[in-house]
């Protein structure tokens, strides 16, 4: 498994650099820099964000990892740097936050700071950018950190990036936008989208989040013509939503958890979870795990109705969401790396 992270030096220096696990026995088998102190501009960071916060991509050979503001690398399965790119910085006013999506042969990532924000498209291959697609809205605060989700609507491959005061569909070819429903003022947009039923389902980010069910078969401006439906309730700021058959299902930041019909918005179940969460939640065999700021994992049936099967208690903050390996679960928290599994795992 391969983790990034942030070194602290002397005054406001940071060294960032990818570390590699075994999945089986925790043991570091390398650790490389990849961005030394004296490379980097200063950049403000969030209470709750780290100067490493985006997920790194493993493609065969290859691992990917991204710096936000900082920049973006690729280095291959030994820990050799094979190409990185810092020329695009912004002020990213919070810090690093987004992860990028390959599509095809690109790595394309939000870059959207406090000025000029925009999607951007970089060649797999080498690093070099390939588009740079500006991010017109007219919004107060033009500052998000969502991650970009390629889909593909007719047979053709469309990049859906939220931001700030709208949500846009591009072309991978050249970043021409397809289409972009409007939702006002929101800002610091987080969650990354996700895609059922012909919709994607998405928050819209601070003061207040609303949620919206967007139809992708657009053109254009498509805000008054395929926004499905919407609503304020349960819309989470930061965690992402996930779809199981029917379902959406989300927690808000605060702890409620929510289930809704995908198809029409209505609620069918909505209860209050212990702690406050930014991790997203993870669907596996039935079961979807939350997990909270607190470190508390809340185990809920998948369904119509609500069932809690099991709490669990990490010991240790955590704000990144989990991952899963075949019969385990892979936990970051705030001073340690976990690997949870039962008997057979």
């Amino acid at each position: 498994m391969f983790l990034t992270t942030g070194i602290a030096g002397e005054g406001e220096t940071i060294s960032l650099r990818v570390l590699a696990y075994s999945v089986s026995t925790g043991e570091r088998a390398w650790e490389t820099e990849v961005f030394a102190p004296g490379e980097l501009k200063p950049q403000p960071r969030h209470k709750k964000n780290s100067h490493a916060s985006p997920t790194p991509i493993l493609e065969g050979e290859r691992v990917y990892v991204h710096f936000g503001a900082h920049g973006t690398a690729c280095l291959d399965r030994a820990g050799k740097v094979l190409w990185r790119n810092n020329g695009n910085s912004y002020d990213s006013v919070h810090g690093n936050g987004g992860s990028p999506a390959l599509v095809g042969d690109l790595l394309i990532y939000s870059a959207d700071g406090e000025a000029g924000p925009a999607v951007v498209a970089l060649d797999k291959a080498s690093g070099a950018v390939r588009w740079r697609s500006a991010r017109v809205a007219q919004v107060k605060q033009k500052f998000s950190f969502s991650t970009p989700l390629a889909i593909t609507v007719s047979g053709r491959v469309q990049v859906v990036s939220p931001g700030s005061g709208a949500v846009m569909a591009l072309d991978p070819v050249d970043g021409r936008e397809i289409w972009r429903a409007r939702y006002g003022n929101g800002y610091s947009v987080v969650p990354r989208p996700v895609l059922a039923h012909g919709s994607i389902f998405i928050g819209t980010g601070y003061n207040r989040a609303d949620l919206l069910a967007v139809r992708v078969d657009g053109a254009g401006d498509v805000t008054d013509t395929h926004i499905v439906w919407r609503t304020t309730k349960g819309a989470p700021l930061t965690p992402s939503l996930l779809v199981i058959g029917d379902e959406l299902y989300g927690v808000d930041d605060k702890g409620v958890a929510t289930c809704w019909d995908a198809r029409s918005g209505e609620v069918r179940w909505q209860e209050r979870i212990d702690g406050n969460y930014s991790a997203s939640p993870l669907a596996a065999e039935g079961r979807i795990y939350f997990l909270s700021e607190e470190g508390v994992a809340t185990v809920v049936k998948a369904g119509r109705t609500f069932e809690k099967l099991a709490v669990n208690k990490l010991g240790e903050r955590a704000l990144a969401s989990m991952a899963a390996v075949p019969g385990a679960l892979l936990i970051r928290g705030e001073k340690h790396l976990f690997r949870i599994a039962g008997p057979r795992g």
